[in-house]
């Protein structure tokens, strides 16, 4: 039987949660879940009145992202769990391409491209995300800048149990956090040279309205976490290199 992939959407006040939900629930892979946790939301829940008999909806007090996907990955029935925020979408083969990729592979965490769109989904940078050979790039690109776009990740639940799920101290820069903390564990990040999905540009999105907030929680992150990871890659230098994408 092929693996259940639970899809996990935290919601927040948003104005495009059910372009979110929609892409989720289209995808070509048969056997997906739908999680979507509601994060005190006061507006825009008339959007998710639609889809309610098709998804999984969780209702929590509002404690930032971390804590919204964290309550939908401990709920997931899924062996694998994505995470797309309300404000983008995927590519309809998302699931289905990074899945087969990933068994290909026996990767246990993936990765892919992105197009930056805006709100009206006109693209308005295509392929934005940086190019990796190889796993050693990765860690080399981490202890500079988080590479890694959170909704274009695919994890084996098997990740969570051993090293801990995202931060809550964390509201805007807690998936570079968690990428740190895996790569220092040993969980090489596969990437998959493709676009699949749309990364939406907005003036209310925590990128816009918080960008002072998160450099802030990236110098912390880069402080605790890149001497271990220059570190690790010391270590294990020839093993990153031979792992080729």
């Amino acid at each position: 039987m092929k693996p259940i992939v639970s899809i996990v959407i935290p919601f927040y006040n948003c104005s495009y949660v059910d372009q979110a939900i929609r892409s989720a629930l289209n995808q070509s892979y048969p056997n997906t879940e739908v999680i979507v946790v509601d994060d005190g939301s006061t507006k825009e829940l008339e959007r998710l009145t639609p889809f309610m008999n098709r998804i999984t909806y969780i209702r929590k007090d509002n404690g930032g992202t971390a804590t919204a996907v964290n309550e939908g990955v401990k709920k997931a029935k899924g062996e694998y769990i994505c995470w797309l925020s309300s404000d983008d979408h995927f590519d309809q083969q998302k699931v289905e391409k990074q899945l087969r990729f990933m068994l290909n592979r026996g990767a246990k965490a993936s990765f892919h491209n992105y197009d930056f769109v805006n709100k009206d989904n006109e693209v308005l940078l295509p392929f934005v995300g940086k190019k990796f050979s190889n796993a050693k790039e990765i860690y080399l690109s981490i202890t500079n800048i988080n590479p890694i776009n959170g909704c274009s990740v695919m994890l084996h639940k098997d990740v969570f149990k051993d090293v801990g799920y995202f931060s809550p101290n964390l509201r805007f820069t807690q998936d570079y956090e968690m990428w740190c903390r895996m790569l220092i564990n040993g969980y090489v990040m596969y990437y998959l040279d493709e676009v699949l999905l749309k990364y939406r540009s907005h003036p209310e999105s925590g990128t816009s309205k918080h960008s002072d907030k998160m450099k802030k929680e990236v110098r912390v992150i880069k402080h605790y976490y890149h001497s271990k990871i220059q570190q690790f890659m010391v270590q294990h230098s020839a093993w990153l290199k031979n792992i080729k994408f």
